[in-house]
């Protein structure tokens, strides 16, 4: 129907007006006084109405004045209802959602770019060129936009008041908060004195100005484990990768100043940019703790020097993900004759004694360090040859203990962090204050705000919805499972079976909304809203307590590790559950009024991401029950790995800045990303199926299958400084926004049929890498 037919369509017949006839009144003697409501006029001069008492004359005023109403209000009601009749019937989506969306999705693209040589531009072309980076930040996309709202609707639940006697945990979380804005000044009245503190009581032989080599190793690690400081190695208390019914005792390379190190191999202080950075942090904190600046200066050279040797001998990230090459189970006495430098079982025991624990030497613990630990007990044995040596490592081991707490402390403290993170990520300022409290406050007691959060933002029917979604997006896998030729029958029903024991943990743990389970979970936890540095301190060990203090018991399922506000997701293998938080299950990821093919292509992706995971280069290496073991037959093994060849190579031809991706470090959310697209897209189709097809969006031109695949993409709109490309491409396992989208895409024969793209085109490559 074109607007002129709908405009004809609109139109109302009129009605006939009543027309009220006066009688012949000439001879009368006595004429009636005229009123402007005068009806029939009788002889005598008394009119009908005259005659009427007052409540009559009331009555019959709100009878018309009804009839007039309920005339208009059917008129109203009328063209309304043939509105929104046109609107249904429309061939073309105009409900004010389906605008709204529309222009949403055209507001972030560049149509000017071919879709099938840059999709990654043609999604995004538009978001990137109207988000530019803002202060505080190294990186802005779509996942910052959202976080950014869950802030808002966290400050405005967290300002609430809240009543301590009753609701203890979430008093707390205010607390905290409150302890981060510090309104009455008082992290900067105490500057450096609350680490001065802790340095006085638990290291009083150590000074930055007094040059003294003399110190217990053994004792100076047992202490820094205490405050939560991976000093030359770390450990904790894990799921047993080989039996996941059972908590163990792990231990990994740690130790390194820097995110990567990468970023000390073939590097000089003198020119490299972060290493200086670096240098001048440390130097500013130590002159912060009343250190001389050239004195300082050198000695914190030779601290970098010492953890450049430690980052030769430290495993490259990517060696590091083979996690049946890297487990290695051992007793706590065979660890000991294999490195001997330090008193394992006592170093172990004081990092229990808080959850008051002991073991003894035939204690099991599993190392992922390889030779590491061999290789950094003789470079300590080596520095510790020389007096200078030992000085080094005393403030080496020291630096790490007061790095950890610069943070919490006053302005001149953090503006010299700021030097570093601008070295590393191009950050420069900072954000409101109010959004890093929150932040930090979901960090520190993310289950309690979450609550809050929760109560303020999540609908009760999105989680029924996204549990139904992610049944379709599994169905989907399996379905696919049959028409995978490489997988031998035997290795495809065992992977049918792992699919179907996915646990899905979807918004929130329901515990958090049990006042009195939630007050259990913080309940040691000692918070103060004047001791912003002693309330992190506090909670480090808290969190270190509760760590240690799972030894002996089973591992618990349906344990979150992420926070409800959160916007991302997570597989965990040894649990083989996936979880969703509330914080990711909105616009743009999901919203119940969007067409399903935008909704199936950004959540329904994340889910099928996830899903992968529990069948990727790692996942695949856990059987349903969450157990590290063989459970492919080796047939089946030999043809995954050349398909998972096919994708490393593939993204590590991709380059950033001029920077190659590492296709070996991303490899396993490299195959998640093309499995959960692929995944959510028969989902999608198979959801057509069995539902009457969307009517398409206005302005865009576009079939519901392209939408899919623009939902998807747009998910991905990124900015972020150069600085931060680098620092993801040596450490993250994902690869940069850009190859998530093209990498993804190029590989799926669905988007190059649906957006008709030549074969040999960059979208459309001839040779294509598929797993699952």
């Amino acid at each position: 129907m074109d607007p002129a037919e709908y405009n004809a369509q609109m139109s109302t017949q009129g009605y006939k007006r009543t027309n009220f006839e006066e009688d012949d009144i000439s001879n009368t003697s006595n004429p009636p006084a005229l009123d402007f409501n005068a009806g029939v006029v009788f002889k005598g001069g008394l009119s009908l109405w005259q005659k009427k008492s007052i409540m009559e004359r009331v009555l019959l005023i709100l009878t018309i004045v009804l009839s007039i109403t309920v005339i208009i209000l059917a008129i109203v009601l009328a063209s309304k209802q043939a509105h929104i009749t046109y609107l249904q019937n429309s061939s073309v989506c105009l409900e004010a959602s389906c605008v709204q969306v529309s222009s949403s999705i055209i507001t972030a693209m560049d149509r000017s770019v071919d879709p099938c040589d840059d999709f990654y531009q043609y999604a995004c072309g538009g978001w990137m060129k109207s988000h530019p980076i803002p202060s505080g930040h190294s990186r802005f996309s779509t996942f910052s936009v959202l976080w950014q709202s869950n802030q808002v609707i966290m400050k405005h639940a967290i300002e609430q008041p809240v009543n301590k006697s009753i609701n203890l945990s979430e008093w707390k979380a205010k607390t905290y908060y409150l302890s981060c804005m510090d309104e009455n000044k008082t992290i900067e009245d105490l500057g450096a004195k609350p680490l001065q503190d802790i340095l006085q009581k638990e290291f009083p032989s150590w000074s930055i100005s007094v040059i003294d080599s003399n110190f217990d190793l053994q004792d100076l690690l047992e202490k820094s484990k205490k405050y939560g400081i991976s000093t030359l190695f770390g450990v904790w208390v894990g799921e047993d990768d080989r039996n996941s019914a059972r908590n163990i005792l792990k231990v990994d390379q740690s130790g390194l100043g820097l995110p990567d190190r990468d970023y000390y191999l073939n590097k000089s202080i003198e020119n490299d940019t972060v290493l200086t950075a670096y240098l001048e942090y440390m130097t500013q904190v130590g002159m912060l703790l009343g250190g001389e600046e050239n004195s300082t200066r050198s000695q914190m050279i030779d601290v970098i020097m010492f953890e450049t040797n430690l980052a030769n001998i430290t495993i490259p990230s990517e060696d590091h993900r083979d996690e049946e090459k890297m487990y290695n189970k051992l007793t706590i006495q065979q660890l000991q004759q294999n490195v001997t430098l330090f008193n394992w079982l006592h170093i172990i025991n004081s990092c229990l004694s808080p959850a008051d624990l002991q073991v003894t030497a035939s204690e099991e613990i599993v190392s992922y360090a390889g030779n590491y630990l061999h290789d950094m007990a003789n470079l300590v044995n080596e520095t510790m040859s020389t007096e200078k040596g030992k000085r080094t490592l005393y403030n080496y081991l020291m630096w790490h203990i007061i790095k950890s707490t610069t943070s919490y402390l006053s302005k001149p403290f953090r503006n010299a962090q700021k030097v570093l993170s601008e070295a590393l990520s191009g950050t420069t300022g900072g954000e409101e204050l109010w959004r890093d409290c929150i932040s930090d406050t979901d960090g520190t007691l993310g289950f309690a705000l979450g609550a809050m959060f929760i109560r303020e933002a999540f609908k009760g029917d999105s989680k029924d919805k996204a549990e139904h979604m992610i049944d379709e997006v599994k169905a989907a896998f399996k379905n696919n499972l049959p028409n995978l030729s490489w997988m031998d029958k035997e290795t495809r029903a065992a992977a049918e079976d792992k699919a179907n024991a996915v646990i899905n943990m979807i918004g929130f743990p329901d515990y958090i909304l049990n006042v009195s389970k939630l007050n259990e979970e913080y309940k040691r936890l000692e918070i103060k809203v004047d001791e912003y540095f002693g309330n992190n301190i506090r909670s480090t060990k808290y969190q270190l307590r509760k760590n240690f203090a799972e030894l002996r018991k089973a591992p618990k399922k349906n344990r979150w590790s992420m926070t409800p506000p959160t916007v991302n997701a997570y597989y965990t293998p040894t649990k083989n559950e996936i979880v969703l938080p509330a914080g990711v299950l909105q616009a743009p990821f999901y919203d119940a009024s969007f067409p399903m093919s935008l909704n199936f292509g950004a959540i329904g992706v994340v889910m099928g991401h996830e899903l992968t995971h529990g069948f990727d280069d790692q996942g695949r290496e856990y059987d349903k029950n969450g157990n590290l073991r063989p459970w492919w037959n080796n047939q089946s093994v030999i043809k995954f790995k050349e398909r998972a060849e096919c994708i490393q190579n593939q993204y590590s031809q991709y380059k950033l800045n001029g920077e190659n991706v590492n296709g070996k470090l991303t490899l396993g959310e490299n195959i998640a990303d093309n499995g959960g697209l692929k995944s959510a897209y028969h989902a999608y189709t198979d959801w057509v199926s069995h539902n009457q097809q969307e009517r398409p969006l206005p302005a865009l031109n576009l079939t519901h299958k392209q939408l899919f695949f623009l939902g998807f993409s747009q998910v991905w709109c990124s900015n972020s400084l150069k600085q931060a490309d680098h620092l993801q491409l040596v450490g993250d396992p994902h690869s940069p926004a850009k190859y998530r989208v093209i990498g993804t895409l190029s590989n799926s024969k669905e988007f190059a049929k649906e957006f008709k793209c030549p074969v040999g085109s960059r979208m459309n490559p001839k040779k294509k890498c598929e797993v699952w």
